[in-house]
C-alpha cells in the first residue's frame, strides 16, 4: 500500500489525467444508467404501481393489456376463485385529449378503476372518485404544464366524452403518456359511445382489458383452469409487453454493457503502458527481494483507489445534474441501482488491470537490471 499511495502522489499529473478518464467514464455509466431507469419507470410506472401480482388477459393478446378484451363474467368467475377483494377491473385505452376551450391536444392514457378498490391511486392535490361523482378525473401531475387544473373540463377527441378534473396524482403513466383515471362507470359510457360512433360492438355487454389480480402464485392455475381462452401473466410480463419497452431498454442495456467494456479497456491500456515503463522499477524491486505478489498487490490497489475516488466524484455530479435535469426527462437512480453499478464498475476496472498485473508477474529482475546497466 505504501508503494501504490507513494507512487500516486510522485507522478501527480500522470494520475491525475487517468483519474480525469475514469471520472468522465462513470460518469456518463451513471448518466446512462439512471437514464434507462427513469425511462423504464415512465414508461410502465402506472403498472408497477399497482398492488395486483398478476393480469388476467385474453388469449393471444401477446401479454399487451390494449389488445386484451373480458367480459363481466369472467370477472365474476376470478371473483370466486381470488375472492372479490383481490381481483379488480380495469380499462386501458390511448386517446388524445384537449381542455374545453383549448385546441391543444394532450396524448394520454385512459385507466379505468374502481373507485373504492385497491387500483385507485393516491392523489397528491384535490379529492378522491368515488361512486358519487360520476364524470371526475384523476389526471397526472404532467397534465398541469399544460395548463390543465382542478376544475378543468377535458374533452374526449375520439368520443367527445366530457370529463371534470377531480385532483391529481403523482407518478402515474403509461406508454410515456400522462394517465387519467375514470370512475369504471365512466368507462361503461364511454364505450356505449364509442359504439354509437363507430357503429360496431355492443353496449349491452360492458368489457375490461383486464383483471387485476392480488393472489398467492397456487391460485393462478386455479384461475387459468377456470377461465378458457385467457392467460394469467405476471405483472412485470404486462410491464415487459408495453410498446417499446423491450427495445427501449434492451438499446440502453447495450449502451451501458459497451460502455462498462470500453472503460475496463482504456483503464487496462493505460496501466499497461505505465508498466512497461516501470519494467526496470520493478526489476530492481525484484532484486532486492520485493516479493512479486506485494508489486501485483501494489498495481492492483492503485486501479482501486483510482476507481472509488473516480466514483465518489462521478456520484456527486450526477446528483448534481439530477437536480438541474428539468422534470420531464425521466431520470432515476436509486440507491441499489447505484450500488450495483458501482460495484461493476470496480470490478471491471480490477478486470482491466489484469495485463499490468501479468505484465509484472512476468518481469525478470536479471534482464530488468541488465536493460538498465546497458
Amino acid at each position: 500500500m505504501y508503494l501504490a499511495i507513494r507512487e500516486i502522489r510522485f507522478a501527480k499529473a500522470r494520475y491525475t489525467l487517468i483519474a480525469t478518464i475514469m471520472v468522465l467514464v462513470a460518469f456518463l455509466v451513471l448518466f446512462v444508467t439512471g437514464l434507462a431507469q427513469g425511462l423504464a419507470y415512465d414508461n410502465a410506472a402506472s403498472i408497477k404501481n399497482m398492488a395486483a401480482t398478476h393480469f388476467v388477459l385474453e388469449q393471444h393478446a401477446e401479454h399487451r393489456l390494449t389488445r386484451s378484451q373480458l367480459d363481466q363474467s369472467q370477472l365474476e368467475e376470478a371473483s370466486l376463485i381470488v375472492g372479490k377483494e383481490n381481483a379488480e377491473p380495469l380499462g386501458v385505452r390511448m386517446t388524445t385529449v384537449s381542455p374545453s376551450g383549448d385546441s391543444a391536444k394532450i396524448d394520454v392514457t385512459l385507466l379505468a378503476v374502481n373507485p373504492e378498490g385497491w387500483l385507485a391511486p393516491a392523489i397528491t392535490e384535490g379529492s378522491p372518485l368515488s361512486d358519487q361523482l360520476i364524470g371526475h378525473v384523476l389526471v397526472d401531475e404532467k397534465l398541469s404544464d399544460a395548463g390543465v387544473k382542478l376544475g378543468t373540463i377535458l374533452v374526449d377527441q375520439a368520443s367527445g366524452i366530457r370529463w371534470t378534473v377531480n385532483g391529481f396524482v403523482k407518478n402515474e403513466s403509461f406508454s410515456h403518456t400522462p394517465v387519467v383515471f375514470l370512475h369504471k362507470q365512466d368507462w361503461l359510457s364511454l364505450q356505449a359511445q364509442t359504439v354509437t360512433h363507430e357503429g360496431t360492438g355492443s353496449a349491452d355487454h360492458p368489457s375490461y382489458n383486464a383483471i387485476a389480480i392480488n393472489t398467492a402464485n397456487e391460485n393462478v392455475q386455479k384461475l387459468q383452469a377456470a377461465l378458457p381462452h385467457t392467460e394469467v401473466i405476471k405483472k412485470s410480463e404486462a410491464v415487459s409487453a408495453i410498446p417499446g419497452y423491450k427495445e427501449e431498454q434492451g438499446s440502453l442495456m447495450m449502451m451501458i454493457a459497451f460502455l462498462f467494456v470500453i472503460s475496463a479497456f482504456v483503464l487496462a491500456v493505460f496501466f499497461y503502458v505505465i508498466t512497461i515503463q516501470k519494467t526496470s522499477q520493478f526489476g530492481i524491486l525484484k532484486a532486492i527481494g520485493t516479493r512479486t505478489d506485494y508489486l501485483v498487490r501494489s498495481v492492483a490497489l492503485q486501479v482501486l483507489v483510482l476507481s472509488i475516488g473516480s466514483l465518489v466524484i462521478s456520484v456527486l455530479l450526477v446528483q448534481l445534474f439530477e437536480i438541474m435535469l428539468p422534470s420531464s426527462l425521466p431520470f432515476q437512480l436509486g440507491f441499489t441501482t447505484l450500488a450495483i453499478t458501482c460495484l461493476s464498475f470496480v470490478i471491471m476496472s480490477l478486470a482491466g488491470s489484469l495485463f499490468s498485473v501479468w505484465k509484472v508477474a512476468r518481469i525478470d529482475a536479471l534482464d530488468a537490471i541488465g536493460r538498465t546497466a546497458a
